[in-house]
């Protein structure tokens, strides 16, 4: 163990940790709930705080031998060397002090290290003084809670719900001519291709990947140069503009200063506007993966409409017995989701006068249901989507044996009529089409263009004419 003092006195920290004081104080004061912060954070504060230093080295606030060493310090962050010392729980101050701190006691202990100095001496490198320069934890943190979250939107989740849009695409061709019964209310409706299900489920993931697109651009606005409150205090002017051009130059990105930076350190709509995104996807989901677990209910004494492809054996106790594990999973997730959406809400709701006291818990749950959804619809496209086969034969049977069918004949024979010709096959088990033959409410030739069930799917109208009745 060695000795660190602050404000508030002596502190024993282990001798091998880069951390410091304020550090071991938040390890000391929050055993709560052993989350951590993940890589996706610490990737995207590494970042951030190697942008500040690089613009406080072109501002000529930092010497060069200093920044450098910081630079350098905060590549190693970005690339994950230092992820075990981050050992502060997710449930902490609420403005995330205690991480920011974390990485400056890090990234200053580790300069140290690299200009031949003492751990835990702040010499030459000081946490405060020199890592943290031109900042406050109240703009770094959600400054980096908006790059992390960008940042996984665009590489992760954005692109599985591409690959699902296009899975689902090519279903969608490949069933366009099998015909089966459509469902409302859970009860059997008018004929539908198959192919037609799968292109609104297809609709529904563009439509989602256009709404995660513009989440993304909600989070472009960066708080960072706001400082304390919001008014930019012990920053230089220019200070927020270099330091974003900094950070863009190192990911490829386009963020940009905030507009107000007032609102930027106070509240955490865009958080709260990005979540509220996500909870839409995830409902979105979970219809899609829902109808597919259905669709595919039995193989004998479900609906059997689809065959899934069998992933793992699905019982401990049932031979043979195969689950929708795949659909089960996003499920589960989409459910989490909405329940991290629940959390972010109230986090939204913990902005008081110029800061928002719930940031550790936004940036870890946003994060959180990003990453998952992204997992989630990945496995769910590849390793069900993709395998998903239709049974043809049991769609058409089904569709003969509807009593939806009796929709086609309203035009022709009245409303009145198609109801009494339904309900008889109900009571008696036969068909719509058995029973309209034998009332001879149609002749054959007619009958057979009203019940074609491919003609059924597309708009139109009966062109049986009256003489045929």
């Amino acid at each position: 163990m060695r000795t660190e003092y602050d404000a508030m006195g002596a502190v024993e920290i282990p001798s091998d940790a880069l951390w410091g004081a304020q550090t071991q104080r938040a390890v000391e004061n929050f055993p709560i709930s052993g989350l951590r912060f993940g890589r996706r954070f610490l990737h995207a504060l590494g970042h951030v705080k190697r942008a500040c230093a690089r613009a406080n080295l072109d501002l000529g606030l930092l010497s060069q031998p200093l920044g450098e060493a910081i630079v350098q310090a905060c590549d190693e962050l970005i690339a994950g060397r230092w992820d075990d010392q981050f050992p502060v729980d997710v449930f902490q101050t609420g403005s995330g002090t205690s991480t920011n701190m974390n990485a400056n006691e890090v990234i200053a202990n580790r300069a140290i290290q690299l200009l031949g100095g003492e751990i835990g001496s702040r010499a030459p490198v000081h946490p405060n003084d020199h890592v943290n320069m031109s900042q406050s934890s109240n703009d770094v943190i959600p400054t980096a809670i908006h790059v992390a979250a960008a940042l996984a939107l665009c590489d992760g989740l954005i692109p599985a719900m591409e690959r699902l849009h296009e899975a689902l695409s090519e279903k969608a061709c490949t069933f366009d001519d099998v015909v089966k019964t459509g469902r409302t209310h859970l009860q059997d409706a008018t004929p539908i291709r198959l192919g037609q299900v799968f292109s609104g489920y297809a609709a529904q993931a563009g439509k989602s990947v256009g709404r995660l697109q513009e989440a993304a651009d909600a989070l472009q606005e960066l708080p960072l140069g706001g400082t304390a409150v919001g008014t930019g205090l012990n920053r230089p002017v220019d200070f927020p503009r270099r330091a974003i051009s900094r950070l863009n130059e190192a990911l490829g990105t386009s963020f940009r200063e905030a507009e107000n930076h007032v609102e930027a350190n106070a509240a955490r709509d865009a958080v709260v506007e990005v979540s509220g995104v996500l909870k839409t996807v995830a409902v979105s989901l979970t219809k899609i993966a829902n109808d597919v677990r259905w669709l595919g209910s039995g193989p004998r004494n479900g609906l059997g409409e689809l065959e899934l492809p069998a992933v793992q054996p699905g019982s401990s106790i049932m031979p043979g017995k195969v689950n929708p594990v795949m659909a089960e999973a996003l499920i589960l997730v989409a459910a989490q989701v909405i329940g991290h959406d629940a959390a972010i809400t109230l986090g939204g709701l913990g902005g008081y006068f110029e800061l928002n006291l719930m940031m550790p818990l936004l940036a870890y749950d946003l994060l959180r249901s990003i990453e998952w959804l992204a997992n989630g619809v990945r496995a769910f496209a590849d390793r069900c989507v993709m395998g998903i086969e239709a049974n043809e034969e049991r769609c058409r049977t089904m569709v003969e044996r509807s009593l939806a069918l009796a929709t086609a004949l309203a035009p022709a024979v009245g409303h009145d009529e198609a109801a009494e010709i339904a309900q008889e096959a109900h009571r008696t088990g036969r068909t719509v089409r058995e029973v309209a033959e034998e009332r001879g409410v149609l002749s054959p030739e007619a009958l057979d263009r009203v019940f074609d069930p491919y003609r059924m799917t597309e708009p139109g109208m009966p062109d049986a004419p009256d003489d045929e009745r």
